[in-house]
């Protein structure tokens, strides 16, 4: 594929939007305070919310039609094989072509895909076209993930990354909270799914509309690399070479991995705090607060000075806050350990972020977001059947503590490994 140039010209007083103040290395910018930021925040935020919502309804239609379980499950699995199977050349590309084209693109294929589950609904159509809708969503969401994150740092100056990607975490929990819930309502009011997969498509519609209106500042791209093979392959080569962000992913990549709580919250609701439908969805609720609440926080609040002992703490005491949940009995107790796991997981989410901005050079920031999105979402995926598959064998409860053990250890193994990363003070230096 061709690089599509980028025909946007900023004129002088967009460039004065954008470019960055004279600022201490210790100061931030408010990303808010740009309105091409705004855009795409307003927009990666619908988006998010109609994913959750399409989310809600797939699952409860499928469920509703077949009762399966291993039907269900593969939704999951039809939307991350593409991710795997796509994230070299959807990296690769992302470096090479209009970010902004990528993403609009993309929001395309999930109109189309929306509409199409919205017929599929209507006419009872069989669960093989369901599939491949799901899995031609998780293919545009394969090359939208890295060009959407890459495409931040092309409307904000640099002093303001570490604002934006908590913006952009607070607008994803939001949406985790809000999408569900929306989707769960608009089910029960109409009698059905097919209206919600209709909005879900106006949200990804609206989000392509806002990204023509972004003026976004030319990429820059590699030379000398050309279309070699090993070109496809340099964002891994990239991690292995920056020990930071290696020590940054390996830590959240194996929090997720062994802290997968969540996917046993319906065995805690029913056979151990005894909390019925009603409390499921609030501990289903309490970690996506937890993250929101430390995402208001974190964008009110100056650069991290100690980033690197910061995240260390932030995993670890994700950890315990998963032995705490899994050792509870009490509901109270077992929904602020939750929180605390969602907040602790957000300053790990804004640390890895930032850190793929700023240190990543302009002309890999697509390859190198294409390999952390893969990490990020297969590990969400296998935490969720390893805590299954070790509650299957051990009890839910010795599944999440032991869960909560092995994210202690592997902060201890990281923070051995990884000297770097103890010794890591402001995230832009």
């Amino acid at each position: 594929m061709e690089p599509i140039a980028d025909e946007t010209a900023l004129s002088e007083d967009q460039a004065r939007d954008i470019s960055p103040p004279v600022e201490t290395p210790n100061t931030s910018t408010s990303a808010l305070q740009f309105l091409d930021f705004r855009l795409l925040f307003t927009g990666v935020g619908l988006a998010g919310f109609g994913q959750q919502m399409l989310a809600v309804a797939i699952g409860w239609e499928l469920y509703i039609q077949t009762k399966s379980a291993l039907v269900l499950g593969g939704v999951g699995l039809a939307q991350v094989i593409p991710l795997i199977l796509l994230f070299l050349p959807a990296g690769y590309i992302a470096d090479r072509v209009n970010r902004k084209y990528i993403v609009l693109v993309a929001q395309l294929v999930n109109v189309l895909a929306a509409l199409s589950l919205a017929l599929l609904s209507y006419l009872h159509g069989p669960l093989v076209l369901i599939y491949c809708c799901l899995a031609a969503i998780g293919g545009a969401q394969s090359f939208s993930q890295p060009a959407n994150s890459a495409l931040v740092s092309q409307v904000i100056p640099e002093t303001a990354y570490e604002n934006a990607m908590t913006w952009r975490s607070s607008i994803g929990q939001l949406s985790a909270v809000i999408g569900p819930a929306a989707g769960g309502f608009l089910i029960g009011f109409f009698q059905g799914a097919t209206p919600v997969y209709l909005l879900s498509s106006g949200f990804f519609l609206t989000f392509a509309i806002l990204l023509i209106f972004i003026h976004v500042q030319p990429q820059k791209k590699a030379l000398g690399e050309g279309r070699k093979l090993s070109s496809l392959v340099s964002g891994v080569r990239f991690l292995g070479q920056t020990k930071v962000m290696l020590a940054a992913i390996t830590l959240d990549l194996f929090a997720v991995l062994f802290g997968g709580s969540v996917a046993l919250l319906p065995i805690y609701a029913t056979g151990i705090l005894h909390v019925g439908p009603v409390g499921l969805g609030w501990l289903q609720a309490a970690d996506s607060i937890g993250g929101i609440a430390m995402a208001l926080f974190l964008a009110r609040r100056p650069p991290f000075k100690r980033a690197g002992p910061v995240l260390l703490l932030g995993v670890a005491g994700f950890g315990l806050a998963t032995i705490v949940f899994g050792l509870s009995h009490w509901f109270w107790l077992s929904f602020l350990a939750l929180i605390f796991i969602g907040a602790f997981d957000n300053i790990s989410v804004v640390i890895r972020s930032t850190l793929a901005l700023v240190r990543t050079p302009d002309e890999m920031r697509g390859r190198v977001s294409a390999v952390n999105s893969l990490f990020i979402g297969t590990s969400n995926q296998l935490g969720g059947f390893e805590s299954g598959l070790t509650a299957q064998l051990l009890g839910p409860v010795a599944a999440v503590v032991a869960g909560g053990i092995g994210t202690l250890l592997v902060v201890l193994i990281v923070a051995g490994a990884f000297p770097d990363i103890r010794r890591l003070t402001t995230l832009r230096e």
